[in-house]
């Protein structure tokens, strides 16, 4: 019998926004995102291109965003329980 959708992330109690993975994958999602991003900031830094390091972070936080919007909890304005 399904439950209905299985989320990775859920909603914050508070706001407006995704708070810690629910599911191992939502796990996984955040330890490569992280992975990812500590491996290519400094690379960016040593080419002292700031419009690259921004472009980068932008799209990275994009990625992030698409991947809880896709597989987290409906958003809404949350004032708690």
């Amino acid at each position: 019998m399904d439950s209905g959708p299985r989320y990775w992330f859920r909603a914050k109690r508070y706001g407006w926004g995704w708070g810690l993975p629910l599911t191992w994958e939502g796990w996984v999602v955040i330890t490569v995102w992280l992975c990812v991003l500590v491996a290519v900031v400094p690379s960016l830094h040593e080419h002292r291109h700031v419009l690259d390091q921004f472009v980068f972070i932008v799209g990275m936080v994009a990625v992030l965003c698409g991947v809880c919007y896709w597989k987290g909890e409906p958003l809404r304005w949350r004032w708690g329980d």
